[in-house]
């Protein structure tokens, strides 16, 4: 008896399969699945007889003071424990630290097909002991969700929730029941339970529910769409495509809402508008069709962290909603999800502003487009993974044709796609032809921050657009200093006040003006400089203000570097960049008295350049697969006006009661939402385009260039962008209309790219619900056919290293076409592709080239990224199909 390991570097996340066997006959698997922040650990493995223990000696590799979490995945019939799973924080250089895994072995139970009267026994034998009574049991109660084979279900039972309450679980404890993108239910279980019904063979996995968060008008023209020309007209602006937004639902009486002249609502639409506090079905109209709201799982984490059911603040009223704070029903009670939803869709709006900033007519990119709100983010408390999954489930099965969600990860690790409940509901939604949008998180600008990275999901990062609120900083000595805000209040017209910075005194809460951190002896009557970070910005405005303080500059730091969104703020206040806050900062040290005034400039159009990829928009590589560019594009995110709830001001703050009906936010929620109207749009004019087809016409057509003709530029450093920075750039809608060529993928292709990652096919089941074949020569994930590429080098004695891919093109444009090409190489590498030319037929209307890379090590030269950067395009006299090139070099584990 022995044990067999094997182990395969999948890039960023070492994925280790290890295999029990007996007499050489295979008995059971599991995984064990260990995340870094960078490839900067070694790992070995060590099996002991019987596989009872096995140990992990990981020794740091980079540099000191760095960290990086281990999670456990228990597969089919063993249980792994172990002796220390939370974060690892390394203090110096090759130190070592050891994990010691315990493992045991169960027999796993095969299906019974012979006897429907013994299995019916069985399963009820197996659900009297798994229904324990809840109110007879002190062990803690967690939230999971279960994958099961949907073709194991017994004839005898009449549905699939009637099998899983009689042989897995009460209806007591199920919170969903998952039919349409997942098969299977999330339920509420001890461990011990959850251990039970991993037993069953019918069950392909389990995971515990885990807590996402939020990624928290002049766009659409800025986007290159026009009135009656272009994408809108001939798209009909979006008319009878159903966009969904998983957010935080939708305050209905908003004006870009109204359904004033629209046709009725599509036959396709199976949704229903869901009544709950404050909303009833007469709040939806022929704009607003469907609204629903999941609090299941959000209840249930509440009650198992608190003992109470509830969400928000001043839990425990009713069935566990304050309705001070939220409501149990559709209605967004944070703002964010009915700004998202108009960015998305809102009709045009005229006399739009937010207290008289960005004045004029608001609309949404796809302004005809019909709408459909499920509500899964709650104030205060996030968005869970089984409620979200279950919105997937209803938004592809109430017939939604676009899928918007700006939500990821809390933790800023990524877990493998099959861990991944938005990963796996969009897989669910892409093959229903649903498209699906995702935010890449607001991480930025360090490297790797890129959340959302399934390859059939669409990730967007955000950029600027050609609108600001400046503001001026002037000095005592009569210098300017640059800044911007969307304050509304009484201007300080001019008056010069003392300026103070609380940080002189060494105390980092005092220099993040943190609550009760300011001396009112020193702050009152002064304008206050704050360090950005650690608290919200306007909350830091509120401190000062209680503190005696007149105004407040907030500056940015390093981290920042120049990247400003405004904020309206509760106090005479604006933001300014790094630069200039060290400015500030010297002036107050070489200066007896400093004075300082600041005055609010308004809306100004016209700004160059733009656009900027902001600084917060979070940055590739991808973490888990580096072989798929992400992001895929960026999209306008900074400063966006929307509509915006009266259930809190414009700041989002409790002791803010300001009402307005539009608000300007910044955040890649901001962009992601843009691409869903954008696709909502694309799907209008070409029904018959896949959902990668769409994102390949968004991609191919997208620019890095500015409106002053010049590379697009990073807002954090003021250097020019790169392909981690923005994808494939910056979305141009009206060249996106007519792509010329698309490269298409199909589920398949899919499933060989998740072969090709080391999963195997039971754990390809998770994400596909149907069982699937890995082939034994598995291909390589460089190979799906995506519209970027992205070499992985290992870093290596060899000199010269080469890898092949391979691509195809679908004709979308004129049927006789010919495509010529043009390369342009990163520096120290050579890219070669064959054939040169692509020509297109009635009878031809997909070609494949091929793309060789070879990167010379003596001659590759990397940017502060870690990545080298070129594109090739195909052009046919109108039309530029441009994919960019990344060569990038990992150090194998």
């Amino acid at each position: 008896m022995g044990v067999e390991l094997s182990s395969q570097s999948l890039g960023i996340t070492n994925l280790l399969e290890m295999v029990y066997k007996e007499d050489g006959e295979e008995k059971d698997e599991f995984l064990v699945s260990t995340f870094w922040q960078w490839p900067i650990c070694k790992t070995q493995v060590f099996g002991v007889p019987k596989f009872r223990h096995f140990e992990q000696t990981r020794t740091n590799m980079q540099k000191p003071k760095y960290s990086f979490r281990t999670l456990l995945h228990r597969h089919l019939t063993s249980s792994v424990s172990a002796s220390k799973t939370d974060f690892f924080l390394f203090h110096t250089f090759n130190q070592t630290f050891k994990t010691t895994h315990s493992l045991t072995h169960s027999p796993q139970m095969a299906p019974s097909s012979s006897s429907s009267l013994l299995f019916k026994l069985l399963t009820t034998l197996f659900s009297l002991t798994l229904q324990t009574p809840l109110a007879q049991t002190t062990t803690p109660l967690k939230t999971f969700i279960i994958r099961i084979d949907e073709h194991s279900k017994p004839s005898i039972f009449p549905s699939h929730y009637n099998w899983y309450t009689s042989a897995f679980t009460n209806r007591l404890q199920i919170l969903h029941v998952y039919d349409t993108v997942f098969h299977g239910f999330s339920a509420t279980l001890t461990d011990t339970q959850a251990n039970s019904i991993l037993q069953n063979p019918s069950v392909i996995a389990a995971f515990e529910d885990r807590r996402r968060y939020l990624h928290t008008t002049r766009s659409p023209q800025f986007l290159g769409l026009r009135n009656q020309q272009g994408l809108w007209s001939e798209s009909d602006y979006g008319s009878d495509v159903i966009v969904g937004v998983l957010d935080t639902g939708v305050w209905p009486e908003r004006r870009s809402f109204d359904d004033l002249n629209l046709g009725p609502i599509p036959k396709k639409w199976r949704g229903v508008c869901e009544v709950g506090v404050k909303f009833t079905s007469s709040h939806c109209n022929k704009k607003l069709i469907g609204a629903r709201f999941f609090a299941s799982g959000h209840e249930a984490a509440a009650k198992a962290r608190t003992g109470i059911n509830g969400i928000g603040i001043g839990i425990g009223i009713g069935i566990g909603f304050n309705e001070t704070v939220e409501y149990r029903s559709p209605r967004d009670a944070d703002g964010h999800g009915t700004h998202t939803a108009s960015t998305a869709a809102g009709r045009y709006t005229f006399n739009a502003s937010m207290a008289g900033y960005a004045s004029g007519i608001a609309k949404g990119v796809a302004p005809k487009a019909r709408l459909a709100v499920y509500k899964v983010c709650w104030k205060n408390s996030g968005c869970y993974d089984s409620d979200i999954l279950a919105a997937f489930d209803r938004a592809v099965a109430d017939g939604v044709d676009v899928i918007s969600i700006s939500i990821g990860g809390g933790d800023g690790i990524s877990s493998p796609y099959y861990l991944d409940p938005i990963a796996i509901g969009s897989y669910g939604a892409m093959l229903k032809g649903v498209f699906v949008s995702s935010s890449a998180g607001n991480n930025g600008p360090t490297g790797m921050s890129v959340t959302n990275l399934a390859p059939w999901l669409t990730t967007v990062g955000a950029g600027t657009i050609d609108r600001s609120f400046p503001t001026d900083v002037v000095l005592g000595n009569g210098k300017k200093l640059a800044g911007v805000s969307l304050y509304s209040g009484l201007p300080l017209n001019g008056k010069m006040f003392p300026l103070v910075y609380p940080g002189k005194s060494g105390l980092l809460a005092a220099s993040l003006c943190m609550e009760n951190s300011l001396d009112p002896a020193s702050v009152k009557g002064n304008i206050v400089i704050c360090d950005r970070g650690s608290s919200p910005r306007v909350a830091k405005g509120l401190v000062v203000k209680e503190a005696g303080g007149v105004a407040m500059i907030l500056a940015n730091g390093e981290s920042n570097g120049e990247g400003l969104v405004g904020d309206a703020h509760l106090i005479p206040a604006c933001a300014v960049g790094a630069n200039e806050g060290d400015a500030l900062k010297s002036y107050i040290s070489s200066t007896t008295s400093p004075m300082a005034t600041i005055i609010f400039r308004g809306t100004i159009l016209g700004v160059k350049p733009a656009p900027i990829v902001a600084s917060f928009s979070a940055r590739g590589p991808n973490g888990i697969t580096p072989e798929i560019l992400k992001p895929d594009l960026v999209a306008p995110g900074v400063n966006i006006l929307a509509a915006w709830t009266d259930s809190i001001g414009p700041t989002g703050l409790e002791t803010d009661y300001r009402k307005t009906e539009f608000n300007i936010l910044s955040g890649t929620s901001m962009a992601c939402p843009h691409v869903s109207g954008a696709a909502a749009l694309l799907k209008s004019a070409h029904p018959d385009w896949s959902p990668a087809a769409i994102r390949s016409a968004m991609m191919t057509t997208a620019s890095n260039m500015n409106n002053v003709l010049g590379l697009m530029t990073d807002e954090s450093t003021g250097k020019p962008s790169n392909a981690f920075d923005l994808g494939s750039g910056n979305l141009n809608l009206d060249l996106a209309m007519d792509p010329g060529l698309v490269y298409d993928i199909t589920s398949n292709d899919y499933v060989n790219f998740l072969c090709s990652i080391g999963y195997n096919p039971r754990t390809i089941q998770v994400i596909t619900r149907v069982p699937v074949y890995c082939a034994v020569k598995k291909a390589l994930p460089e190979n799906l056919n995506y519209p970027s590429i992205s070499a992985v080098f290992t870093t290596s004695s060899k000199r010269i290293q080469r890898k092949a891919f391979i691509r195809t093109l679908t004709n979308v444009g004129p049927v006789n076409s010919i495509y010529t090409l043009k390369v342009e190489s990163p520096k120290g590498v050579t890219v070669t592709v064959k054939p040169a030319k692509l020509v297109f037929s009635k009878t031809i209307t997909k070609v494949s080239f091929a793309v060789m890379v070879s990167a010379d090590n003596q001659n590759l030269v990397m940017d502060d990224s870690g990545g080298a950067f070129g594109y090739l395009a195909w052009f046919d006299g109108k039309h530029i199909v441009r994919s960019p090139i990344v060569v990038t070099q990992i150090t194998p584990l």
